[in-house]
């Protein structure tokens, strides 16, 4: 069997090269691969002695050459193929052991790698016949089965040919990402390139999906590195779909918050904020975001913006469970804490969670593309409007009550009293039922606090559900037709009306 290796990642080369040629294989090797077995003592012919033309163009053309690609593509049960070797002196190659430049780690032009693709790609056509090795860890289980076997078979083949083909399509993506971030595209194109490559490898399997009868899987984009592989489980079962769908909620919520207080908590419960509070120490902000409503906070996820302390683990065994429990870190004592007392709840330690570039939604036969949400603006950019003028106290909670609003699903009213949220209302097809909802829920907490609304009022009476909840300011965009109307009603209520500019659905 005939071997070609030419790789730029040379780890695991040598105990290869090594193996191979224990096997009785003949090696060929191109460029570094073959100094690096000549640098071990392996037996191999060069790719220019095969060629009998040498390396050129600073290394760009190499195994561009009929002699190597001939004996990669032909197909050995064709006799014209065979017929073709022949007549041109070419031997055919069985294995090809190929990695390529690594062009995310430092993009630029000359790391766009062209022989290397092309070989791979050829071996991976003519995966019938030719075995391709794109991924060091494949290795060993190719050597064992050629000891074993005495050749890859055709589902090996395929496996790996398979392997290759992802390989070079998710190069390919991170070339024309590349390409997407040039200055000048970017100012042709805007934030929405004209086309989009996605290259996704799988990171983890889920317990299970959305439900027990669904199977789930988290995937990461190929060559970069998300939060969610530096996440450390320290106890509970293995989680499930929505466990990281409403824990990735939670973790950018109450990231969201850090700044509004010492320390932050949140609590989520399908995709939604049913709690949140920030406070002077973190048992306190853990105790009134769990206080905001302590009937949906049981079996949600609770994010904390400081670590968990004993104190705190304390409180969390004695209320109702949570499912996932995520906080920058957890000191011994309260991790032995619950996992003695929680043995279900997954305990989370995580990273600051990071952007994206491109928010995508599936929908039926293709996807719906925008920039990320991104909460544009603040105090600064915000205007009073009527002739109520908040106090410091209400544009505290009325910054909170923006942010919380901000991550519950439209239509949606938050109202937010001390710090704390203590009604929400979202989901709901109309401006009145959230107000309804969130002062239900509120129980005459909300007197004298803060009420946001994620879209501007089209009538008064949607106002009014809010204003009935007794709370003394309020916070929304504007942009009504009757805006005029809903100011004045504000004004009758003797409430504070602000006027934010942006609007914040959330679907």
């Amino acid at each position: 069997m005939r071997v070609l290796l030419s790789v730029y990642d040379k780890t695991g080369l040598v105990a290869l090269a090594e193996g191979l040629t224990r096997l009785g294989h003949e090696l060929i090797a191109s460029g570094g691969t073959a100094d690096a077995l000549e640098t071990a003592g392996i037996d191999h012919t060069t790719v220019e002695s095969v060629t009998a033309a040498p390396e050129m163009l600073s290394g760009r053309v190499k195994t561009l050459h009929p002699k190597i690609h001939g004996g990669i593509l032909a197909d050995r049960s064709n006799r014209s193929h065979l017929a073709d070797l022949e007549a041109q002196g070419i031997k055919p190659i069985d294995l090809v052991v190929c990695n390529l430049y690594p062009f995310r780690d430092d993009p630029s032009v000359d790391l766009i790698d062209v022989g290397g693709p092309t070989m791979v790609r050829a071996a991976a056509k003519n995966f019938a016949h030719v075995g391709v090795v794109v991924d060091p860890a494949d290795y060993g289980s190719v050597l064992d089965e050629l000891r074993r076997e005495g050749e890859l078979s055709l589902s090996t083949r395929r496996r790996l040919a398979r392997a290759a083909f992802a390989h070079t399509a998710a190069y390919d993506a991170s070339v024309t990402a590349w390409f997407d971030s040039f200055p000048a595209l970017q100012e042709e194109n805007g934030p929405l390139p004209p086309t989009i490559h996605l290259a996704l490898e799988k990171a983890d399997r889920l317990r299970y999906g959305e439900n027990p009868h669904q199977q789930g899987a988290r995937y990461r984009e190929v060559g970069r590195h998300s939060w969610w592989d530096d996440v450390v489980q320290h106890g509970g079962i293995e989680l499930s779909y929505l466990n990281l769908y409403d824990a990735d909620a939670a973790w950018r919520l109450v990231h969201q918050l850090a700044d509004l207080g010492p320390s932050a908590a949140v609590v989520v419960k399908h995709a939604n904020p049913c709690g949140a509070a920030v406070a002077g120490d973190i048992v306190a902000a853990y105790d009134r975001a769990f206080d905001g409503d302590p009937m949906s906070a049981f079996g949600g996820i609770v994010a904390l913006s400081q670590a968990v302390t004993e104190d705190l683990a304390h409180h969390l065994v004695d209320n109702p469970k949570a499912d996932v429990l995520v906080a920058p870190g957890f000191d011994d004592p309260a991790i032995e804490l619950l996992r003695s007392k929680r043995k279900n709840m997954r305990i989370l330690s995580a990273p600051p969670p990071s952007g994206e570039k491109l928010h995508l939604r599936q929908i039926s036969g293709g996807w719906l593309v925008q920039e990320p949400y991104r909460i544009a603006s603040g105090r600064a950019d915000w205007r009073v409007a009527g002739q109520v003028e908040p106090t410091e106290e209400q544009w505290e909670d009325l910054e909170l009550a923006w942010r919380v609003c901000a991550a519950v699903k439209s239509n949606a009213i938050v109202l937010v009293a001390g710090g704390m949220a203590v009604g929400i209302g979202g989901g709901q097809q109309n401006r009145v039922t959230p107000g309804e909802i969130a002062a239900q829920r509120a129980a005459g907490r909300a007197k004298g606090g803060a009420a946001a609304s994620d879209a501007f009022f089209p009538f008064r009476d949607g106002l009014d559900a809010v204003a009935a909840a007794g709370v003394a300011a309020i916070i929304q965009p504007g942009g009504s037709l009757r805006d005029d109307e809903v100011i004045a009603a504000a004004d009758e209520h003797g409430i504070a009306m602000i006027l934010t500019g942006e609007r914040q659905f959330q679907h």
